[in-house]
């Protein structure tokens, strides 16, 4: 038999229901289904069906798309979501994950006012982490700006490797919002490295989350780097489609996330040569696709 040529790691490739907004969390499982992706990671946020633990399980059951992850609501959007205590939150965002069958919980620091909350931070995400499977992995920020003023909004800080965490989710958007190097902060995370937010930018002011390829920042290589260490992890694509013009153009945007992730994730294998030719990051995925079917169960969300 012959040895293979690459080899791709175990790592899942998993469709932020963010990714779809102004959509709904429903229409994130059919596009998740259709492109193909291994599955989602649930945003919780105002849209009452990413709060619905049941609604999320008939989703999952219905398009056959693994609940991979959970979004903590730590947004500014989603501060009375699932209580204005933090620590309430993240306790219901791991009973989600427990019952939905999802390996991590994505949480950002605390905001700098949350004071309480930010001096037991550390501490408090141990705990948790200790009582449960569940990774609790906590997700890299940046400073705020404004022309030239500079704004630390998050505490302990915003790099979160500063701080010692048990599991880390890296987003590479928000190293570009940030202006930092993405590839010495993934060798800081070191293997405590659990998830990764992949997306693009150009270093704005703004948390950009490009298409990965459209931006700025070592997509590619970080993906690779990935493949070639055996990364078990999920990669989530957590991109801004809200400025597509169609539904068919929101979901080709996703289709290229996809097909630029697959692409990256495989590496040669080892004796090998490294020069392999790679097609074009816009190529679409082809025969992945879950067969569509006509109508949800009774009861079901529609998306």
């Amino acid at each position: 038999m012959a040895e293979p040529v690459v080899r791709v790691p175990d790592a899942k490739v998993a469709l932020s229901t963010a990714s779809v907004y102004p959509e709904s969390t429903a229409t994130a499982f059919e596009i998740a289904a259709r492109l193909g992706y291994d599955g989602v990671e649930v945003m919780v946020w105002t849209d009452p069906v990413s709060q619905d633990i049941e609604a999320l399980r008939r989703l999952s059951d219905y398009h056959q798309v693994p609940i991979l992850a959970v979004h903590a609501p730590c947004l500014l959007i989603t501060q009375r979501v699932w209580s204005t205590d933090p620590w309430v939150k993240l306790r219901r965002a791991q009973a989600a994950a427990e019952k939905l069958g999802a390996s991590t919980v994505v949480v950002h620091p605390p905001f700098r006012w949350q004071r309480q909350y930010a001096r037991d931070f550390v501490r408090g995400i141990w705990r948790m982490a200790d009582e449960t499977d569940v990774r609790f992995a906590v997700e890299n920020m940046y400073p705020w700006r404004y022309k030239d003023r500079e704004v630390l909004a998050y505490a302990p800080e915003w790099d979160v490797t500063k701080d010692d965490y048990r599991h880390f989710t890296v987003d590479l958007s928000h190293t570009a919002t940030a202006r930092t190097d993405a590839l010495a902060m993934i060798d800081r995370m070191g293997d405590r490295l659990g998830h990764v937010h992949l997306a693009d930018g150009r270093g704005s002011a703004k948390d950009e989350h490009l298409v990965p390829g459209r931006g700025t920042q070592p997509c590619a290589e970080l993906l690779e780097r990935l493949a070639h260490t055996g990364f078990d992890g999920h990669v989530v694509i957590e991109v801004n489609t809200r400025r597509a013009m169609s539904a068919a153009e929101r979901e080709a945007d996703l289709a290229e996330a996809l097909a630029f992730t697959r692409l990256h994730l495989a590496s040669p294998a080892a004796g090998h040569p490294t020069g392999l030719t790679r097609p074009s990051a816009s190529a679409r995925p082809s025969g992945s696709a879950r067969p569509s079917t006509t109508a949800p169960p009774s009861g079901a969300p529609r998306p």
